[in-house]
């Protein structure tokens, strides 16, 4: 690229198999095309992963990817993506995650990294403006990722390095391991710490001083500025200063769809002992944040005995408060803050944790396993201590974690009986901690999501019953719809806004600012071009990500997924019995007619498959042929 405004202009590239470093600089087009994050991702998978390859195997790649935005002095600008073939769904998989390692690749010189292969032992990346070095890591293994993060930044001399890495979960290759960000920030969906652990690489620290170089440096300077006074003065920012995520808890739950004992119920009675008030006023110690943010969203917690949390790993936010609380019936706050701990210690993803273990809990209270399967644990809905127990077996691959370990859809198998009617997954992925009985609309985009299951590329039907707002109303969407609408009107609702936010995952931009802040995707064009020097608008960037929609479903559908695979677990076709959800449900045939109705609206044929003409009309008719 002759002017790399936003971007190095370089992607490196580290084979691991042959201990090979090269860089590439790909072409200015394919920077606009592919934009960053899920497009790169995406784009590299489709190119160079041939169909049916074993994503704990060699050939499967691990792709770190950044944005444009990544690195640049705007609040929302230090996250970063990491994909490659799941070995949890066996389809496409990436996470986004926050913190400062993005940024810090950004400044060290790199877009995007692509490692290859597998080494003969535990390595990990050294990467320090411009420079790469494979090390030894065989010291490293076997470390939570606390541990590995001081024992590099003290073998560099350097408290300053980031460290993005795994635990003893990515390293015994849990199909949902994720990887660590700072100890304390998880990529946490699609398994992507057990690739990075099928590699036999334990960590990449990062070290950089360059700036990144903007075009149009005040424009970029004027929304930053925007930015940081609508932090200070929107509700929606001051509400995640003051509670970060744990305070969909309550309302989730006065609405009836706070997910509770593997999604029986959507009413827990322990709810409030697990809420933001009880959080503030008793084991947080602080607040803090990403790269360039003042919002400082994300909670520091730290409890006494019995547990003895250490504050490195963070705390935890409303998914994990509802994966290890509710859904697991436990209204214990230091044990939930203890199982994220684990959670991050070991590099486990908190959702698919808490899934697979109330997944346990239900089939244990219904007689499908016994104390004999459990290893005598009495895996009752509200037994903190066995669900902790359960956390460390599973990071270890210990008796029944072992088979928890391989993800509730596999494990179901094993389990036998009726245990596959409880096993609370989409493709293989377990739910995030949403009922589409209180959000069809989100229901229609879990189906239909190319990572499995999905919350944040996704729309939550609540926000947008009184008004529309947001980036939506921008968008041609003008009026609210009711909350359990499955018109082609909240399905149009849907495409817009998903792809808005695939779009924004491209950006690796923060979803939480893209979404509920007061500016417009007109603003967020311009922060673009202020960035870039290229002359986009609204159009362009919503064809990146509808191109995005379309390649993930592309490498899904060479993976051998189709319409079938688009579906709701049969547990949310049957009513709620309590609460004020009660009698509620998912209707089979409306649900059905939507799906189809999302496929036309996206150019997808009947069976869900993009066509051809849509290939050629998003410029990626190549992907006809791979």
């Amino acid at each position: 690229m002759a002017d790399r405004y936003g971007y190095n202009g370089k992607i490196l590239r580290v084979d691991l198999s042959r201990r090979a470093i090269s860089v590439e600089e790909p072409s200015e087009d394919f920077y606009r095309r592919y934009m960053g994050g899920r497009g790169f991702i995406s784009y590299f998978l489709l190119r160079e992963l041939s169909g049916g390859e074993d994503a704990l195997g060699p050939k499967n790649k691990l792709i770190f990817a950044l944005g444009p935005v990544t690195g640049v002095p705007v609040a929302g600008s230090g996250r970063n993506s990491v994909g490659g073939k799941s070995p949890l769904t066996n389809g496409y998989g990436d996470a986004e995650v926050g913190g400062y390692w993005g940024a810090e690749l950004k400044h060290a010189g790199y877009d995007a990294i692509i490692v290859e292969g597998k080494s003969e032992k535990p390595v990990y990346l050294w990467i320090e403006d411009g420079k790469v070095e494979i090390k030894d890591a065989s010291h490293l293994w076997g470390k939570t990722t606390g541990e590995c993060q001081k024992l590099i930044q003290a073998e560099l001399g350097d408290k300053g390095v980031r460290v993005a890495l795994i635990g003893l979960a990515g390293e015994n290759q849990v199909r949902y391991a994720c990887i660590i960000n700072d100890a304390s920030n998880a990529a946490g969906r699609t398994g992507m710490g057990a690739v990075m652990g099928s590699k036999n690489l334990k960590a990449i620290a990062v070290r950089g001083h360059q700036k990144v170089a903007l075009s149009d440096a005040a424009v970029v300077s004027s929304f930053a500025r925007q930015l940081r006074n609508d932090i200070k003065t929107h509700p929606i920012a001051r509400n995640l200063a003051q509670n970060g995520t744990a305070g969909h808890v309550m309302g989730l739950n006065s609405g009836g769809g706070l997910p509770t004992r593997n999604f029986q119920q959507g009413v827990f009675d322990g709810a409030e002992k697990i809420a933001t008030d009880a959080i503030n006023n008793s084991i947080l110690t602080k607040r803090k944040g990403c790269y360039a943010c003042s919002i400082n969203c994300k909670p520091e917690v730290t409890t006494g005995e019995p547990y003895n949390v250490d504050p490195i790993y963070g705390g935890p936010q409303y998914e994990t408060l509802a994966a290890l609380g509710s859904n697991c019936g436990i209204d214990d706050l230091e044990a939930v803050a203890k199982g994220n701990e684990l959670c991050n210690a070991y590099s486990l993803d908190t959702i698919s944790t808490g899934v697979a273990i109330s997944f346990a809990m239900e089939c244990f209270e219904r007689g499908i396993l016994t104390e004999r399967d459990t290893g005598g644990l009495k895996l009752n809905f509200g037994n903190a201590q066995a669900m902790l127990q359960l956390v460390e077996m599973i990071a270890k691959k210990e008796g029944l974690g072992k088979v928890l370990a391989e993800g509730v859809a596999r494990a179901a198998k094993v389990f036998g009986k009726e245990a596959e009617e409880f096993s609370m997954h989409i493709k293989g992925q377990e739910l995030p901690l949403h009922d589409p009985r209180l959000k069809p609309g989100m229901g229609v985009g879990y189906t239909i999501s190319t990572t499995g299951v999905d919350h944040c590329h996704n729309m939550h039907d609540t926000l947008y019953t009184q008004k529309v707002w947001g980036p939506l109303k921008a968008l041609g969407v003008l009026e609210p719809l009711p909350l359990h609408d499955l018109s082609p009107a909240k399905v149009r609702m849907l495409v817009y806004y998903s792809q808005w936010q695939h779009m924004v995952n491209c950006l690796v931009f923060c979803y939480f600012l893209s979404s509920y802040l007061s500016f417009t995707p007109s603003q967020m064009a311009d922060m673009i071009r202020g960035v870039t020097g290229w002359d986009t608008n609204v159009w362009e960037l919503m064809k990146v990500g509808d191109r995005c929609v379309t390649m993930t479903r592309a490498f899904n559908i060479r993976e051998g997924f189709g319409k079938d695979d688009d579906y709701l677990p049969h547990r949310f076709f049957t009513p709620l019995t309590s609460g004020p959800l009660k009698g509620v449900s998912i209707d089979k045939n409306e649900l059905r007619q939507a799906i189809d109705t999302y496929y036309a609206m996206v150019g997808w044929d009947k069976n869900g498959v993009p066509t051809l003409a849509k290939l050629q009309e998003l410029d990626i008719e190549w992907v006809a042929g791979v």
